[in-house]
C-alpha cells in the first residue's frame, strides 16, 4: 500500500513540476515546443545552433555510451543491474528485431545499426517523459522552469534518423544486385503493358517510406506530451478541486506513454528498418 501511495505521488509530482509553469499568466504551452537557441552557431544558411533538442539528443547519447562502457568494464558471470539492463535490451534487439529482419547477408554489419537505433530511439522516448530544467519560461524567479520535452517529438530528429535508413537500405540494394537489377526487383511479375506503371507504384512508395517512417514517431510523441500538457494545464487554469480531477487523467497518459509508447514506437522504428535492409538485398520484395 505505501509503495502505491509513494508511486502515485511520484507521478502526481511529474505533472504538478510542469503544471506549475501554467500559473505565468503569459504562458503559451505552445512554447513548450520552441527552440529558442541557447548557443546560437550559423555557418552561412546552416544553422547549427545548440537548443533543448539538441540537449536531449546529447543526453540519450550520454546515457547509451555512457551504459556501454560502464558494463564493458566490469562484467560478471553473477550481472549487476546496470548489466542486466543492457542483457535484456541487447537480446532483445537481436531475438526479436535484428535475426527475424536481417538476413544473413547483412546481419553481423546492420546488427550494430539496428541495435543502436532501437536503444537511442528508446532513450530518447523514456527520458523525455522525464521533467527536467529545460522550460521556456522561468516562473520562479532564478528557480528552473521544469517542463517535458521529446526530441523525437521533432520532425527534423525523425526525418534525419529515417532518411539514414532509406540511403542505407538502396546502397545495400544497388551494392547486392547493380543499379539495373535493383530496379528490376521493384517489379514483380506482371503483364508488360502494367508493369510501368507498378514500377512507378513502387517507386512512389520507397518516398513515401520517408514520410510514414518519420511522421508515425513524431506524431505519437507529440501527441502523448501534447496529451500530458494539456492535463497539466487543466491542474492550473481549472482551479480548486476541479483542478484535481485532470491529475489522474494526466498520470494516466503518463504511464500509458512512457511503459507502451515509447518502447513501441522504437519497436516499430527499428523492425522498419531491419525489413527495409533486409529486403533491399534479397532477390525479388
Amino acid at each position: 500500500m505505501r509503495l502505491r501511495t509513494a508511486a502515485f505521488a511520484a507521478l502526481a509530482a511529474l505533472l504538478v513540476l510542469p503544471a506549475a509553469a501554467f500559473g505565468a499568466e503569459d504562458f503559451d504551452p505552445s512554447d513548450e515546443f520552441a527552440l529558442d537557441p541557447w548557443v546560437s552557431i550559423e555557418l552561412g544558411p546552416l544553422d547549427l545552433s545548440i537548443n533543448k533538442a539538441v540537449f536531449y539528443l546529447v543526453l540519450a547519447s550520454l546515457i547509451c555510451i555512457g551504459l556501454g562502457f560502464i558494463v564493458r568494464g566490469g562484467l560478471k558471470m553473477r550481472p549487476t543491474k546496470a548489466q542486466n539492463i543492457v542483457e535484456i535490451a541487447y537480446e532483445f534487439a537481436e531475438k526479436q528485431i535484428a535475426r527475424p529482419t536481417l538476413s544473413e547477408k547483412v546481419y553481423s554489419r546492420y546488427f550494430p545499426y539496428i541495435a543502436t537505433l532501437f536503444l537511442f530511439i528508446l532513450v530518447s522516448n523514456m527520458v523525455s517523459f522525464i521533467p527536467l530544467p529545460v522550460g521556456h519560461t522561468s516562473w520562479l524567479g532564478p528557480i528552473p522552469d521544469f517542463a517535458l520535452y521529446a526530441a523525437t517529438a521533432n520532425i527534423n530528429v525523425t526525418l534525419a534518423l529515417t532518411v539514414v535508413t532509406f540511403l542505407v537500405y538502396n546502397y545495400e540494394g544497388v551494392r547486392a544486385h547493380g543499379v539495373g537489377g535493383y530496379l528490376k526487383t521493384l517489379v514483380p511479375d506482371a503483364p508488360k503493358a502494367i508493369q510501368p506503371v507498378i514500377f512507378g507504384i513502387e517507386v512512389l512508395s520507397q518516398i513515401l517510406r520517408l514520410v510514414s517512417l518519420s511522421v508515425r514517431l513524431f506524431a505519437n510523441l507529440l501527441a502523448g506530451h501534447l496529451l500530458i500538457i494539456m492535463a497539466a494545464g487543466f491542474m492550473v487554469l481549472l482551479g480548486n478541486f476541479a483542478g484535481l480531477l485532470a491529475l489522474p487523467v494526466g498520470v494516466f497518459f503518463w504511464v500509458f506513454e512512457w511503459l507502451l509508447v515509447a518502447g513501441l514506437q522504437a519497436f516499430i522504428f527499428a523492425m522498419l528498418s531491419g525489413i527495409y535492409i533486409g529486403f533491399a538485398v534479397e532477390s525479388s520484395h
